[in-house]
């Protein structure tokens, strides 16, 4: 059975408004515009047949999954495992230097080297074992079609890691806004692909080269 995986990112937070590496919990809440996104992409998810709601245990993840379940009258479950990219001693800092040692450590995971460790956090192996069982849950629930509620650092660097179809280089210049989508789907070789990138449909097939995220900042 094919499995559809609508990752969501979490609507706006003031953190978002200072670029605040802010990954701790319980983490910023939603300003009102984050909570008008939040209703915007809850209405968006609403013709979608799913199945099951997930989300992180962060306040601004759970509050926007409400509102993802509420049309589908389903309970959202909330798993530790979806998190974002925990940046450790770089917790809350907004410094160019900070920003640059988080998106480097990030580059060197999506290089493949997954033994490099944020300062003070977690190791790439750790951060993508973590999302992937509960991304394994999902699997044994039987769901054809869900909504996970995560993070704009965790959602890329899943994603990059896990689909066939996309390299660093191609996606690393698409943006992933507040309460932005990214659409994969199981099957193939790979195990999933991506179809949707927010508004870029993906190419099923594997894009040409490519080494790196590119330049655009990671969200959280």
């Amino acid at each position: 059975m094919t499995v559809r995986l609508h990752l969501v990112r979490h609507g706006q937070t003031p953190s978002n408004l200072v670029h605040a590496l802010d990954t701790a919990a319980p983490g910023a809440p939603l300003t009102p515009e984050g909570e008008r996104q939040a209703r915007a992409v809850g209405e968006a998810l609403a013709g979608e047949p799913l199945d099951a709601v997930y989300a992180s245990t962060l306040d601004r993840a759970r509050a926007t999954a409400a509102e993802v379940a509420r049309p589908h009258d389903l309970e959202v479950q909330v798993r530790e495992g979806l998190r974002e990219v925990l940046a450790g001693d770089l917790e809350m800092r907004t410094d160019e230097e900070s920003v640059h040692r988080y998106l480097s450590t990030m580059v060197a995971w999506a290089s493949g080297d997954l033994d490099v460790a944020m300062p003070g956090g977690e190791s790439g192996r750790a951060t993508l074992d973590r999302f992937d069982a509960v991304v394994d849950e999902l699997l044994g629930t039987g769901a054809g079609t869900a909504a996970v509620v995560s993070h704009g650092a965790m959602i890329r660097l899943w994603t990059l890691t896990r689909a066939g179809n996309l390299d660093a280089a191609t996606s690393g210049r698409w943006p992933l806004d507040n309460t932005g989508v990214v659409t994969l789907e199981s099957g193939g070789p790979t195990g999933w692909y991506a179809t949707r990138w927010q508004d870029e449909v993906v190419p099923h097939a594997a894009p040409a080269g490519g080494d790196g995220p590119g330049g655009e900042p990671l969200p959280v």
